[in-house]
């Protein structure tokens, strides 16, 4: 646990000292930042978890976790957003921000350092899975190598990003993924893209693999994600 490195960004300082104090003495090596201008001057591609709070200055929280999203060394970084606000709204937009945890204030102390070890165990382990060279739900195949998929036996005629939005759907059967999230992942190198690029994709995607389009479930306000029947 002692090699892990986290950056606690909020503009209480006595916060964050009290942050840095109880979760060094869990065993991480903490760093602290006052605002995120600050935090966007550091080498945040160095930590391995963000406590980042909301409610800060000229950049928000959010407003920064959009930013680290947008840059290919920081995008898969685990957030933690540590806020006073905890209405629904602002729950949904941190987790549509790519939010690993959403902690309000007043927090305990345990509780954050329980939710801290939740998150690291937790990206940790997917980092360290071995990734398949083939992927498969039932009858559909598709093949991380030869980039194809097929079905039945059947090749689908999937074009390159079509392949890239299954494929990250297929490893993470479940989990919802809003546009933003497919945008800054498949679409990063590109300058500008319209959320309804995915929305056609999505189309296309559902109409070319047959019986297992109507796994590729829209959960209405949050985004989209693969589920097994």
């Amino acid at each position: 646990m002692s090699n892990y490195k986290i950056l606690v960004v909020d503009d209480e300082e006595d916060l964050c000292e009290i942050l840095k104090f109880n979760l060094e003495n869990e065993g991480y090596e903490i760093d602290t930042a006052n605002s995120a201008e600050e935090a966007l001057k550091m080498d945040i591609s160095s930590y391995d978890l963000l406590l980042l709070d909301v409610m800060m200055g000229e950049i928000s929280g959010f407003k920064m976790a959009n930013i680290l999203k947008k840059d290919r060394k920081t995008a898969n970084i685990p957030i933690i957003f540590i806020t006073a606000k905890d209405t629904e709204n602002d729950t949904i937009t941190g987790f549509n921000l790519g939010a690993d945890d959403y902690i309000s204030k007043p927090f305990s102390l345990r509780e954050v350092t329980a939710r801290v070890k939740a998150v690291l165990r937790r990206t940790k382990q997917e980092e360290v899975s071995e990734v398949p060279e083939q992927l498969t739900y039932k009858t559909l195949v598709l093949d991380i190598v030869k980039k194809k998929v097929s079905i039945d036996g059947e090749e689908a005629p999937l074009t390159k990003k079509e392949f890239e939005i299954l494929l990250l759907l297929l490893q993470n059967k479940g989990r919802v993924f809003s546009r933003e999230d497919i945008l800054h992942r498949i679409w990063s190198d590109e300058v500008y893209v319209l959320d309804r690029t995915i929305d056609v994709n999505i189309t296309r995607l559902r109409k070319k693999i047959g019986a297992y389009g109507k796994c590729i479930v829209t959960r209405l306000g949050y985004g989209y994600c693969f589920e097994a029947e």
